[in-house]
């Protein structure tokens, strides 16, 4: 037995087990060595919306998945989730969550969507005006 720079005893060969953690799983292997998406032309970004699809099957064939897929559709499963949002619930880096949810969507599980951006919303000037139309009705 060795110890670390911490002083932590380890045995060797063990460099992929950790105390605490337990068995260290490298972020490559979750996605099969892949760092993109499939050819879905969509893009990840961290305020992305990610929904279950509704027409997917609820209990359909799971065989394909890893136990980080059902982790991603189980987060989905109660609300509509960003990216950000579901990286840290899956406590997963954000990288490999892009690619898993890459394959979730390539097999119609998901659906993403993006909010709306700023410049497309009413003007807030425009919006009081209608306020204070329907306080006159």
């Amino acid at each position: 037995m060795t110890e670390d720079m911490a002083g932590v005893p380890h045995e060797q060969g063990s460099q992929w087990y950790d105390g605490e953690a337990g068995p260290l799983v490298r972020p490559y292997a979750m996605t099969g060595g892949r760092t993109k998406p499939g050819p879905t032309g969509v893009r990840f970004d961290l305020i992305a919306l990610v929904t279950l699809d509704p027409g997917a099957p609820v209990a359909g064939d799971d065989s394909m998945l890893g136990p980080e897929h059902r982790a991603l559709i189980d987060l989905c499963r109660t609300e509509t989730q960003s990216v950000a949002e579901l990286s840290a619930g899956a406590d997963l880096p954000v990288g490999v969550v892009r690619v898993l949810l890459g394959d979730l969507l390539e097999l119609g599980r998901v659906t993403v969507s993006r909010p709306v951006p700023p410049a497309q919303l009413p003007d807030e000037r425009i919006l009081r005006e209608v306020i204070e139309g329907l306080r006159a009705l």
